[in-house]
């Protein structure tokens, strides 16, 4: 058994080569890369990724954050593509194959299929001059020095550099592709992440009242105005203009600092200039607006005209924090 400095040691070893190992990539990305760029893109077809063992995993993961970014993609695996799923592929398919080594039984079985089909190939491998790398018309390098793995066998830096590559790949053509986040939010409407591309102030107060006093409303008003909404303010509101917010803070300060307020109004202790969002902005806007200026609520309009309040606990319900 290995001592506990002895793991540290290791682990630190792995991770330190690995990301040697993806440095140097950023040394391989020339013309070649924005070729392969480009051709992506202007195919009128999707990316077949395909692999074998470890390489089939990482095609997998780079299918899932192809179709996420606005690049349709679709993974086949490299053994069962020589045993009828080839027919996964279409005329105007682009096909990428992984394969460390470029040499593998299966993958010198399927290439010359794919060649005879037309569609263009990309290879994506470690050897340049393997079969696959001879026989692909663009060759991503996913150059390793050697594995992690002491004994030089188990796919470790090899998978990483794919795994990078892919992303820079995917990257790549979202930026060609103009993908903005509300594109993105098309495709990821479930959790925390989708909530925070669509869910709108809207949505979070819709269910909620609009808690109102006026200029002149006494204390005591305000006070059973704040209690009865429970949303911790009240807005102080007439001839349809925000004059102000009174929140329980403003309640606690009046108490502290006077010992009558029979005479005091809403106006007297009321927060002027409080900060407003439309009512169609982003909640995880909303949350921005609520952290800078480390304020619980914030009074929401709708066309500039008084529409609701949206507090920090509404939006920690959705979920977004």
């Amino acid at each position: 058994m290995l001592k506990s400095d002895e793991i540290i040691q290791q682990g630190k070893s792995v991770i330190l080569e690995e990301a040697e190992a993806v440095k140097n990539l950023a040394h391989l990305i020339d013309s070649e890369f924005s070729n392969i760029v480009e051709t992506i893109y202007n195919s009128s077809g999707r990316v077949i990724l395909t692999g074998i063992g470890k390489s089939a995993n990482i095609a997998n993961k780079i299918v899932a954050t192809m179709n996420s970014t606005g690049t349709p993609a679709v993974f086949m695996h490299a053994a069962d593509a020589i045993h009828g799923d080839l027919g996964i592929v279409q005329k105007d398919d682009v096909v990428i194959c992984l394969s460390k080594s470029g040499n593998t039984p299966e993958i010198k079985v399927l290439v010359p299929l794919i060649r005879n089909m037309g569609n263009t190939l990309i290879g994506l491998t470690a050897n340049r001059e393997s079969y696959l790398g001879q026989k692909s018309d663009f060759v991503l390098h996913a150059y390793i020095k050697k594995e992690a793995c002491p004994n030089n066998l188990a796919p470790t830096t090899s998978t990483t550099t794919q795994l990078v590559l892919g992303d820079a790949l995917a990257v790549c053509l979202l930026n060609v592709r103009k993908f903005t986040d509300k594109d993105f939010a098309k495709y990821h409407p479930g959790g925390a992440l989708g909530k925070k591309l669509y869910l709108t102030v809207e949505d979070v107060i819709s269910n909620q009242t609009k808690p109102i006093v006026d200029l002149n409303s006494s204390i005591k008003d305000v006070i059973l105005n704040i209690s009865k909404n429970r949303l911790g303010s009240t807005v102080v509101y007439s001839d349809s203009t925000i004059h102000g917010i009174i929140t329980d803070g403003d309640i606690r300060r009046m108490l502290e600092n006077n010992d009558n307020w029979d005479n005091l109004y809403a106006k007297d202790i009321m927060g002027s200039h409080p900060k407003t969002i439309e009512y169609d902005k982003l909640a995880a806007e909303a949350l921005e607006v609520l952290e800078h200026n480390n304020i619980s609520q914030i009074i929401v309009t709708k066309n500039g005209s008084y529409h609701g309040i949206i507090h920090l606990h509404d939006i920690i319900k959705e979920g977004i924090i």
